[in-house]
């Protein structure tokens, strides 16, 4: 399996150029659009979003993963290895989280991208190729480089901020629920927040947190938008307290 996470959103053209060249490269091989909406050159969330998505997926996914506001410049593209995935996109620090948790890891680095090749779309014409190779079984070409420790040991554990917001309103942050204390409140845009179970716990139109089905704490409002109702946007801090008023 292939399994897309982007920021290239639904519409216009982009989504479906790199499907349709993983479909000719690896005939036969599903492709899945795991993401595509992630917030517009945003690395740093996405790559918090990453291990969350990926998670539940088949152990020998390939994921081509491309938040890459950097494209056509001297950033190398990787390919990274853990005990379970194939990861393979820009290194900018998308795959920085990932491999901080990782138990096994290798990355190449992957050669420079050829003469004709478009500047403004590796996401097309480097990285879907790569993903359809080693897919199809083949072992990445590129040179096989180190991995620094420090840098890896300084990513922090949780990104305590709305990493994405979707279509009803709701914001995802980039923290596991299974790391917040017993009876955690949270705090947003100068609102502090109890956690309910789901949507029917609470009255509506009454904010809350819950653990969304990826694990993550996500802030919403039943029967509405809590990015409309509280201003939330990608990057808007969030803070995590003891008991407090809801």
């Amino acid at each position: 399996m292939i399994a897309l996470f982007t920021d290239f959103g639904l519409e216009g053209p982009y989504l479906g150029q790199v499907e349709a060249v993983l479909h000719h490269r690896a005939p036969g091989v599903a492709v899945v659009n795991l993401m595509a909406d992630l917030a517009p050159f945003a690395v740093e969330p996405a790559a918090y979003l990453l291990p969350a998505f990926t998670d539940p997926l088949p152990d020998g996914t390939v994921v081509l993963a491309v938040v890459d506001p950097g494209v056509g410049t001297d950033r190398p593209g990787v390919v990274v290895r853990t005990e379970r995935f194939w990861f393979v996109g820009p290194g900018n620090g998308l795959f920085d989280v990932v491999c901080s948790r990782a138990r096994k890891l290798r990355v190449w680095r992957l050669p420079d991208a050829e003469a004709g090749v478009s500047a403004s779309f590796h996401g097309r014409d480097v990285f879907a190729p790569v993903a359809a190779r080693i897919a199809c079984g083949s072992e990445p070409e590129g040179e096989p480089v180190g991995i620094d420790p420090v840098r890896l040991a300084a990513v922090e554990p949780d990104y305590a901020a709305v990493a994405y917001i979707d279509r009803y309103g709701n914001a995802m942050t980039g923290m596991r629920a299974a790391s917040l204390p017993s009876g955690a409140v949270v705090e947003v845009a100068g609102r502090r927040l109890r956690r309910a179970r789901t949507f029917g716990s609470v009255a509506v139109g009454q904010p809350f947190w819950y653990e969304n089905s990826s694990g993550l704490v996500e802030i919403a409002v039943r029967e509405g938008s809590a990015a409309w109702m509280l201003g939330l946007r990608v990057g808007r801090p969030v803070r995590v307290i003891g008991d407090g008023p809801g």
